[in-house]
């Protein structure tokens, strides 16, 4: 996944400010892809994104982790479901590439299925273990 290489000949249609832990949309943490024709370039400035890919809409177990450090970036093919998790100093930004004018056509999907994230993904604390 990290090492697609998008066509040559494709140009960036839409890029995202900056997101932060903080000011990230909902929408990325939950399952979703991007629309046909296009293809996400998650950049990451500062930390860590952590992408999860899936092997369909209904998948609850990743087929795919990258992890993304500060100065990479990963890219995700069109239609391919995934999320991201963000460390606490994470920044980034997506650029959306597709081959030619797509109007104002949505650059991604969100999920109908998952409408938050899959608590199986996350690490559980400590104080949730049974007390002996």
């Amino acid at each position: 996944m990290s090492h697609l290489v998008i066509p040559s000949h494709w140009k960036v249609k839409r890029s995202t400010h900056f997101f932060t832990k903080d000011k990230v949309p909902k929408a990325l943490l939950n399952h979703h892809n991007t629309a046909e024709g296009v293809y996400g370039q998650i950049c990451v400035m500062q930390g860590t994104v952590t992408f999860y890919g899936f092997a369909d809409e209904a998948a609850t177990e990743p087929e795919k982790t990258v992890v993304i450090q500060a100065g990479q970036f990963a890219v995700s093919p069109p239609e391919y479901w995934h999320r991201v998790e963000l460390s606490d100093d994470a920044q980034f930004n997506i650029n959306f590439w597709t081959e030619g004018d797509t109007g104002n056509k949505s650059m991604f999907n969100s999920s109908k299925i998952h409408s938050k994230p899959i608590e199986a993904l996350f690490d559980k604390p400590d104080n949730d273990k049974p007390t002996e």
